[in-house]
């Protein structure tokens, strides 16, 4: 099972991997769901939010890439989907986990000034628990258990990288709700706040690092 599969592009993978297996993708956007629906026809996919999602028997595999930190309450979710798994079962987990780095929090000590509280998005980034708060969730339910991070140090050129990086995804939610204009002005007033933050070197180049968080246990 792929929790928050999105356009199935793991869940491809998953597939190739394990071309015999019985492979569901879940994940809440039917729009989503439609392009990975015609992308792997041989899958399995089911609309429903991963914190509602129960499966019909034991799973093998509980799968999930970048997306529980936009489910809240782990100290609850993470025990729940260890009781999906049959036994040998492997949970195994990756989530971003840069979200007090200064990226993030600039995007939101600006939201929060007067001058654009109220016309920004809900803004809604996601959050993740402490490692050693994983290591208490799930321990003591697992044979096996595997948690470690790595930060991905991207190399980037431009002359606003790591803005054009943010507005791919965690931006997108904050611009949402506001005209072009008010975009503008907000991304423009954004890119000096990370410019100071994380300055382009000699080279033109901009380092942005980005850390992920893993997880993997076996029921």
């Amino acid at each position: 099972v792929d929790l928050g599969c999105g356009a199935g592009n793991v869940t491809r993978l998953l597939h190739t991997r394990w071309p015999d297996a019985a492979v569901t993708g879940v994940d809440n956007s039917p729009e989503m769901l439609a392009r990975a629906q015609q992308a792997l026809p041989s899958a399995r996919f089911e609309c429903v939010a991963v914190e509602a999602w129960q499966p019909e028997g034991p799973v093998d595999l509980v799968f999930s890439n970048a997306a529980l930190h936009w489910v809240g309450e782990h100290a609850q979710l993470f025990p729940r989907l260890m009781t999906t798994l049959a036994d040998g079962g492997v949970l195994a987990v990756q989530m971003p986990g840069n979200f007090e780095a200064p990226s993030h929090r600039l995007i939101r000590e600006l939201a929060a000034l007067p001058r654009w509280a109220g016309r920004v998005g809900s803004g809604r980034m996601g959050a993740v628990l402490k490692m050693g708060d994983y290591h208490r969730l799930i321990a003591p339910r697992v044979g096996r258990l595997a948690l470690w991070e790595t930060t991905f140090w991207q190399a980037m050129k431009g002359p606003s990288p790591v803005r054009d990086w943010l507005q791919g995804t965690t931006l997108v939610p904050y611009l949402a709700p506001m005209a072009a204009a008010e975009q503008s002005a907000f991304l423009e007033e954004l890119d000096h706040l990370l410019q100071e933050a994380y300055p382009a070197d000699s080279c033109g180049i901009t380092l942005f690092p980005f850390r992920r968080i893993f997880i993997v246990a076996q029921r």
